[in-house]
């Protein structure tokens, strides 16, 4: 089939409507000089010319819904679409944001409900499911922490750093300034771009050559000016922080706050509680460990939660329980504030909710366990013509580089994800983490059968092999698709966003 990439614009027609009206509305009475002087450039196409521009583009789509989808640190599972019937239940599309509590009383409870069994999973005392996306919780998560040092800094008290009885965080202040959150070169890149949103300076520090971070670095690095150490866990090498436990206690010792990028939940849930090994505040992305689409780019949903010592600075409002109804509370004096007009994305929730409610904990931990085992299962199938970070067991994702053959004969990773193309798979994540030369980051989730999984291994070694006899047939790919390969430079320094 030959390919149609005309956009509808270069389609038109003058003359051609789809339909017509006998007589236009009365013209508006807009001021003079606001008015437009000349037509605006609309494609003018018959019905039939529209329903067949965009049925043609609707078969470029690729979801995972249609092919398996092997981006790294990005969780693309299987949105059940029993989600989608529960998301568009009438009692909750209709519910108005400026509605009263006692008519959004389902709404309500199923946040609060939420918001406990997300705590429980991650073994933290309270949270808000108010963020739209992971970075928006990870800013949030920053700015409780922020509120927090503020707060110390304001009390006459200095008590000493000790463990109190609740088990949180040891309310610790000498009233030095603590501007710096110390981050990993191994964590999301959100990390450090929150950390300097939220008014801190970012302290990087190198991952030792197990890929996990180095202790005796971390020690050096730590300083009474630190107020939180960033972790990605695991994190984007696919490693899990076996040092997590005493990372926190280090952080703990000196005053400073552990905050957890929960972007990876899915290799953990079920398996490890965050808050139990001594996180203070982490997120959760609805869009990936809890099967939310990632439509597009969104909308998205990145609850945060948090230990006690953090509760009073959680955002507002705050949906309570009183007897058996729900209200929504907004006197919170020592509260953040809002931080979305109105509330959440309450259909990516709802959609996360019904999610969570069919599976039980051991069908929670099978999750996990199974994202474990079929990231390892990819590796273990293409390690020996595509070489990994690391030998050792990796967890829901494996970060590869083409092997020496390949870089021998000129071909790069942008080779192989473009070929991949031609076999009918996304391309995996590439050049991430960007302390991987060459990186190839592979996360197939664990929704994905053996066979999709032997299917994408035969076809990942049947490029190695197309490499070695013909690189400049694979330096050329994809040869199969409607465009082949773009300018990205030029598109990223003059983007044309408009005909």
């Amino acid at each position: 089939m030959k390919f149609d990439n005309k956009l509808s614009i270069e389609k038109s027609g003058e003359g051609k409507r789809g339909f017509s009206f006998k007589k236009a509305a009365p013209k508006a009475g807009i001021p003079q000089g606001a008015a437009r002087t000349t037509r605006p450039r609309l494609p003018e196409l018959s019905e039939f010319d529209v329903v067949r521009h965009f049925t043609r583009l609707s078969k470029f789509n690729f979801s995972v819904d249609t092919h398996f989808y092997p981006l790294g640190s990005c969780t693309m599972k299987y949105n059940p679409k029993i989600n989608e019937e529960v998301s568009s239940f009438d009692g909750f599309t209709h519910t108005h944001p400026l509605a009263m509590d006692a008519c959004a009383q389902g709404t309500l409870e199923i946040i609060w409900d939420m918001e406990k069994r997300l705590c429980e999973l991650c073994g933290m005392d309270a949270g808000t499911l108010w963020p739209v996306a992971g970075a928006h919780g990870e800013y949030t998560g920053i700015l409780l922490a922020k509120k927090h040092f503020e707060e110390l800094n304001r009390s006459r008290d200095v008590p000493s750093p000790v463990k109190n009885e609740e088990g949180t965080v040891p309310i610790h202040s000498d009233r030095v300034n603590r501007d710096e959150i110390i981050v990993p070169d191994s964590a999301h890149g959100t990390n450090p771009a929150t950390a300097s949103m939220a008014g801190f300076k970012t302290i990087n520090i190198n991952s030792a050559p197990d890929g996990r971070i180095d202790l005796e670095v971390l020690k050096a690095r730590i300083t009474p000016k630190t107020a939180v150490i960033m972790l990605t866990v695991p994190n984007t090498l696919g490693i899990f922080e076996s040092n997590i436990a005493k990372i926190c206690e280090m952080a703990h010792a000196n005053g400073s706050l552990v905050y957890m990028d929960g972007a990876n939940f899915n290799a953990l849930i079920g398996l490890v509680k965050p808050g139990e090994l001594g996180v203070d505040i982490m997120h959760l992305n609805m869009h990936k460990t809890f099967s939310t689409p990632h439509g597009g780019g969104g909308p998205g949903a990145g609850g945060i939660m948090v230990k006690k010592a953090l509760i009073p600075y959680l955002p507002a409002p705050r949906i309570e329980k009183k007897g058996g109804s729900f209200s929504v509370n907004e006197d919170l004096p020592l509260s953040i504030g809002r931080i979305k007009a109105w509330f959440t994305n309450t259909q990516v929730l709802l959609r996360a909710y019904a999610y969570l409610l069919m599976h039980g904990p051991k069908q929670l931990r099978e999750i996990a366990e199974n994202s474990i085992i079929n990231a390892n299962y990819i590796k273990s199938g293409l390690q020996d013509l595509f070489p990994p970070y690391s030998r050792e067991y990796c967890m829901h994702e494996c970060v590869l580089a083409p092997s020496k053959e390949l870089t021998d004969k000129g071909i790069r990773t942008l080779d192989v994800a473009k070929r991949l193309l031609d076999y009918g798979y996304h391309a995996p994540t590439i050049y991430f983490p960007i302390i991987v030369h060459e990186a190839i980051m592979i996360e197939p989730t664990e929704t994905e059968s053996k066979e999709t999984m032997d299917a994408f291994i035969a076809a990942m070694t049947k490029i190695h092999s197309e490499a070695q006899k013909d690189p400049e047939f694979v330096k050329k790919a994809p040869h199969t698709m409607p465009v082949k390969r773009l300018d990205e430079v030029e598109a990223a320094r003059k983007p044309n966003i408009r005909w």
